[in-house]
């Protein structure tokens, strides 16, 4: 894979220049704020970026916002965001629409390197891959209102595991259900979403990202 690093602390970023090289990917760009993150981006056209949130200048939110923007001019721009930090507000504005490609992780939450380089693969897949924690905090802020309040506690726990990317047989082992049962829940979540079997739209996305734009 092409990808291109934005994060401001030298130590972090060499290390994951050495890590994904190592892995035999191309590191097009590792850069340390968010306008030479922009300008990389546009330029290299990279399969996934890397992004912290917190860079130059103010050290506030500069990543982040970085990110929305440039997926707003190319929709499907694979950003994988990693932080310390949950910020929900911009974060629900990157999760927005339907492109897919986008994740979200937790520095000091990723145990194992292999677990970082396969959301990164899955990301420049166009899956939705987010930390269950970045899920917490962002269900915590969503309303209540519209088909959401027909969803019961199961089904949102259901909706919840999906977001973190499992899988149907994944999310029977971790809530102790059989694949058929939560195959029902599934089926029902999307009803309840509006959601119709599509050929040109991942339902499972679609889903969540319903579930936290609203």
């Amino acid at each position: 894979m092409r990808i291109v690093i934005a994060e401001d602390s030298a130590i972090l970023r060499q290390g994951l220049v050495e890590l994904l090289s190592l892995r035999g990917h191309e590191v097009a760009a590792a850069v340390k704020n968010a306008d030479d993150l922009r300008t990389a981006v546009r330029e290299h056209r990279p399969d996934v970026s890397i992004v912290d949130i917190r860079m130059p200048p103010t050290h506030t939110d500069e990543g982040l916002r970085a990110a929305i923007d440039l997926r707003a001019e190319r929709p499907g721009c694979a950003i994988l965001v990693f932080s310390q930090y949950v910020e929900t507000n911009y974060a629900k504005q990157l999760l927005a629409g339907e492109a897919g490609a986008v994740g979200y992780l937790l520095k000091d939450r990723v145990a194992e390197v292999s677990d970082f380089l396969t959301a990164l693969e899955r990301v420049a897949a166009g899956e939705t891959v987010l930390d269950p924690e970045v899920v917490r905090q962002l269900f915590a802020t969503t309303g209540q209102a519209g088909p959401l309040a027909e969803l019961t506690p199961r089904e949102r726990e259901i909706l919840g595991l999906m977001a973190q990317g499992r899988s149907n047989s994944a999310i029977a082992a971790e809530a102790f259900l059989s694949a058929g049962s939560v195959e029902k829940y599934v089926t029902s979540i999307f009803g309840k979403l509006g959601l119709p079997p599509s050929d040109g739209h991942n339902r499972r996305v679609l889903a969540v990202l319903r579930y936290l734009d609203s």
